[in-house]
């Protein structure tokens, strides 16, 4: 895990775009999130001197010119990083296709000066860009021959064409990257309506059949099922084996019979058999009545998953890729491949755009071909995982057939609730029954465990959990130093051989007592495991907890419908106090998704200068169009310079120009359904953690007693960049600030600049996190263990 010490900053004073002229375009389908990657790239251009170009409808623009390629200022994109869809527009483009129809463009590009393209739409449309930018050259050229206003001097001044493309598409089917724009959105809208759905199908034991996008690619239809919990998935890349109506029936019917009042079945749009033949929602419903006779309705989601507001995940992706997307256009060089900026787990990577490109082509061949093993593993690591861990946990394999290992593991919930808590613990005792394990759930924390509070949970204890809100098991922020003699006998008395710990910091800081109560407890000699569960996002080892983006989209929600009640009044500074304790994680991320002015935070200290200069930043914004103002607060990043205080101060000193109010947010931050982002990755994450007992209960089982008492066997389970690490709790000691309880190192401090440029403060970036150009890599089977997010 590097830290920011371990190199030379590099910041980009040097990479100045004066003279440079970028123009933005979207293209192809409508993705939630656009909106904020070209709000990004907008005020990144314009902060380095750049000039910045929307070109209105795509590609359709760039060739008809005129009033569709327009300079754009910093107030343009105000208000727009809230607003689903794209505010320039998207069109598909037959000209374009043709050489005439570039040769226009490339006219309409050097009439004003644009060399650098910034494109944010699917495969197809950033195969086209390259396609442009091989010919650019000779197009130039055949406009100077013709005498088109353009003579060689011009041709030799823009003689090379800089692309850099975003992918937007919901479906997420684009290879080289974890996370396409809008595809956490397209999420949010699906589960929405799955969880809508399961009120009613609960009340009248129905069956569902939800339809879903995915003509390709079965990325939104495999997450929502692990998300939700589905009883059947359909997805293109891993069509059902022959025969799959029997099994399908026999397992909806064994799910009614244990009391299960509703099924929901999901098909993405371009399901498949094995024999390459459509599987429609309608044919999986007709099939369900017949054979069944089961109330069955159908729903088709349609565009429904194309709109509504970008969720806090998307904006933050996206105002992350537009700003990477500038950095590599102002250090691109004539021989620089026209890259993509994407996702790999937690960082921003570039890759060459034709490999992504290639790659994903190759997955259609595959499908095309019939080699779904194949297709499955082209899609990535992410993919695979999702598909591995819904195969695991939906389908209980018959008591004769599961293997017995006479071991028993206890999962506990300790801390705060965090939303995605219950999807962990579902998973956990799901995957632990599959292994052999006897699960055992602990109620209320360590002080429940002191008190006895045990009993055995199965399989169909835990169906529905996913999508609940905070702790079912009950959670307590109790430390077991004071009950562990009490702890001691629990665990001899129910012979539980393993411990796994879903929280916050407290759980780590159990943990840290449990291992070092070993010397006098024997018992304390098991494998422990610690997945992070907090909204504060504050364990030490883990980039993400379960529970922040929950937390942060609520966040975001909030900041969204209080910039409207400002923007309805003109001349409103609104100051809001977000949870946290030290850690400022929510304060800054939710200023970056929300579009806030400022964001304070513990981690970088401030002082009243600094207060006074957000002051006079926010009077001459109210000079502007944009007459509203958002300060993001963390609870307590001061212990003098609390909410009321900054209150007050701006009042004072904004009389006459805006008036303020505040909000507090509370506790309503913890609370409502999990995201699907929360639901996927406390599944997987627990899945992997569970795999992981199992594994050091064989090697620590001899003589017929589970004996573990090193370092190693008391671990979190974290992300880490780009991988779920393992790492023994005594090694991270050194990593954690244990009196303001955080970690010493946090990841996305990295990301404030960005906060701040995007708001028009001057300030420094250190770009040498930024991502240099890779390669496309094929990972090989033996690495789709869960791994990636």
């Amino acid at each position: 895990h590097r830290s920011a010490m371990d190199h030379q900053p590099k910041f980009f004073e040097n990479l100045s775009g004066t003279g440079k002229a970028i123009g933005v375009l979207t293209s192809g389908g409508d993705a939630q999130g656009m909106n904020a990657a070209v709000r990004a790239v907008v005020r990144m251009g314009i902060y380095v001197k750049a000039k910045v170009y929307f070109v209105y409808e795509g590609y359709q623009g760039m060739v008809d010119g005129g009033d569709n390629i327009v300079e754009v200022s910093w107030e343009s994109v105000s208000s727009i990083l809230q607003v689903g869809g794209t505010v320039i527009g998207s069109a598909r483009c037959k000209s374009f296709r043709t050489r005439e129809g570039r040769l226009q463009a490339a006219y309409n590009l050097v009439q004003r000066g644009i060399t650098n393209l910034c494109v944010i739409g699917g495969d197809g449309s950033l195969t086209g860009a390259n396609l442009f930018r091989e010919e650019w050259s000779g197009l130039l050229e055949e406009l100077a021959q013709k005498g088109k206003c353009i003579d060689e001097e011009a041709v030799k001044k823009y003689a090379y064409l800089n692309i850099v493309g975003m992918v937007g598409s919901i479906d997420n089917d684009f290879c080289g990257t974890d996370m396409t724009i809008g595809t956490d959105s397209a999420l949010h809208r699906i589960i929405e309506v799955v969880d809508a759905i399961m009120t009613t199908a609960q009340s009248h034991q129905r069956t569902f059949v939800l339809e879903v996008m995915g003509r390709h690619c079965g990325y939104l239809a495999l997450v929502s099922a692990l998300a939700c919990g589905a009883d059947w998935v359909f997805i293109p890349e891993y069509p059902p084996e022959e025969g799959w109506e029997d099994s399908m029936c026999v397992k909806l019917s064994e799910n009614r019979a244990r009391k299960k009042r509703l099924n929901i079945i999901i098909v993405a749009e371009g399901a498949i058999d094995c024999h390459n033949k459509p599987i429609t929602s309608e044919k999986v419903k007709d099939l369900v009545v017949q054979r069944l006779g089961f109330d069955t309705r159908v729903t088709i989601l349609g565009h429904v998953q194309r709109g509504g507001t970008p969720s806090a995940f998307d904006r933050i992706l996206a105002s992350r890729m537009g700003v990477e997307a500038v950095l590599a256009l102002l250090e691109a060089t004539p021989a620089t491949p026209a890259c993509v900026v994407s996702l790999s787990g937690n960082q921003a990577v570039r890759l060459p755009l034709m490999e992504c490109v290639q790659m994903t082509q190759e997955v259609q061949k595959a499908m095309d071909e019939g080699r779904f093993v194949e297709a499955v593993r082209l899609r990535g690591r992410s993919f695979e995982n999702n598909l591995n861990t819904y195969k695991l946990l939906s389908h209980k394999k018959p008591d004769a057939e599961l293997p017995k290992t006479n071991f028993n593991v206890a999962v506990l919930n300790v801390g705060a609730p965090a939303a995605g808590m219950n999807a962990a613990v579902r998973a956990a005792v799901r995957v632990g029954i599959t292994e052999g394990h006897k699960m055992f759930a602990v109620i209320d924390g360590f002080e429940g465990f002191a008190r006895g509070k045990i009993k055995e949970i199965s399989w169909g204890d835990v169906g529905g959990w996913t999508g609940q809100g905070g702790s079912i098991l009950g959670t307590k922020r109790t430390l077991p130093a004071k009950y562990l003699e009490k702890i001691a006998d629990q665990m001899r008395t129910n012979n539980i051989n393993a411990l796994m710990v879903i929280g916050g910091f407290e759980a780590y800081l159990g943990l840290l007592e449990l291992s070092a109560a070993r010397e006098k407890y024997d018992e304390f000699c098991v494998p422990m495991v610690m997945v992070p569960a907090t909204v504060s996002n504050n364990v030490p080892g883990s980039d993400f907890s379960i529970g922040a983006d929950t937390a942060l989209n609520t966040i975001t929600d909030t900041c969204d419908r209080i910039k409207q009640s400002a923007s309805g009044t003109k001349r409103r500074v609104f100051i809001i106090e977000t949870m946290g304790g030290y850690c400022g994680y929510l304060a800054n991320m939710g200023a970056l998704a929300a579009g806030a002015d400022a964001a304070y935070i513990f981690e970088e200290q401030f002082d009243i200068r600094e207060l006074q200069a957000n002051v006079e930043h926010l009077t001459e914004k109210m000079k502007t169009s944009i007459q509203r103002g958002l300060v993001l607060r963390n609870e307590n990043c001061n212990e003098n310079y609390t909410t009321d205080f900054i209150y007050q101060l701006y009042s004072e000193e904004g009389k006459g120009v805006f008036d303020c109010r505040k909000n507090v947010l509370g506790h309503m931050q913890q609370g409502g359904a999990p995201s699907p982002f929360d639901r996927n990755f406390g599944t997987k994450i627990s899945a992997k953690a569970m795999q992981w007992i199992s594994k050091k209960l064989k090697e620590t089982y001899r003589k017929g007693k589970v004996f573990a008492n090193t370092d190693d066997s008391v671990c979190l389970l974290g992300m880490r960049r780009r991988n779920l690490v393992f790492q023994p709790v005594a090694e991270l000691k050194t990593e954690t600030d244990f009196v303001h309880r955080i970690p010493k190192e946090q990841w996305w401090l990295k990301l404030r600049p960005l906060m701040k440029i995007l708001a028009k403060y001057k300030t420094s970036y250190d770009v040498s996190d930024s991502g240099q150009l890779e390669h496309v890599a094929m990972h090989s089977p033996k690495e789709a263990e869960p791994g990636a997010i």
